[in-house]
């Protein structure tokens, strides 16, 4: 049985499709179905983990995922998830992360037919020459999610970068022995994970 939920976002209503044991879909429009509507506990998992993602709280999604597609496709869609978060590929880097660099018009339809939009994240996606390009919640939507992205990546960056300063002070220091050096270091170094 397929079921779905619509949700409010910072870039329009999302609709997410389920079975069982697997999201299905999420889009930014209705798609005509048989499901039933109903928040399942998976749609609200899923949701709960977009939420994270707008809140800046989450880089990577875990939930299982099932997309109606060619054998192609399905390839192009998992080359998608292993964008890192807060980067962009041009589709001849995808083609050639699929394993065929001459698909680039391919990868284009597959990137365009993702049923699966911010989870399988299409929206990295964009024109070799740098430019964006189309995205089915639209160019806004599309140019909201990777600020969004490059933003919490900026922030990440100057938080090491202070940490990395703060640790370089401490090792410079020539009045520490080395037993406390070594206890600051492990100190200073549990709060950079609980940073993260």
């Amino acid at each position: 049985m397929n079921y779905y939920y619509s949700y409010s976002t910072p870039v329009g209503q999302l609709e997410i499709q389920a079975d069982e044991n697997a999201v299905t879909r999420i889009a930014y429009s209705s798609y005509p179905n048989q499901a039933i509507y109903k928040e399942t506990p998976l749609i609200k998992k899923a949701f709960q983990q977009i939420e994270e993602y707008f809140a800046r709280k989450r880089t990577t999604f875990d939930l299982p995922l099932n997309p109606e597609g060619t054998p192609f496709q399905k390839k192009v869609w998992t080359v998608l998830t292993t964008i890192p978060y807060g980067e962009t590929w041009s589709y001849k880097q995808v083609a050639e992360a699929a394993g065929n660099p001459k698909a680039c018009r391919a990868v284009g339809m597959a990137n365009n037919r993702n049923p699966i939009s911010i989870i399988v994240p299409c929206h990295r996606v964009i024109g070799s020459n740098g430019k964006l390009v189309g995205y089915g919640g639209g160019l806004p939507a599309k140019e909201y999610l990777l600020n969004l992205e490059k933003e919490k990546k900026r922030n990440k960056h100057k938080k090491r970068s202070h940490t990395t300063s703060f640790l370089q002070s401490i090792i410079n220091s020539t009045d520490m022995r080395a037993e406390n050096l070594f206890g600051t270091l492990l100190l200073s170094l549990s709060a950079i994970s609980l940073d993260q």
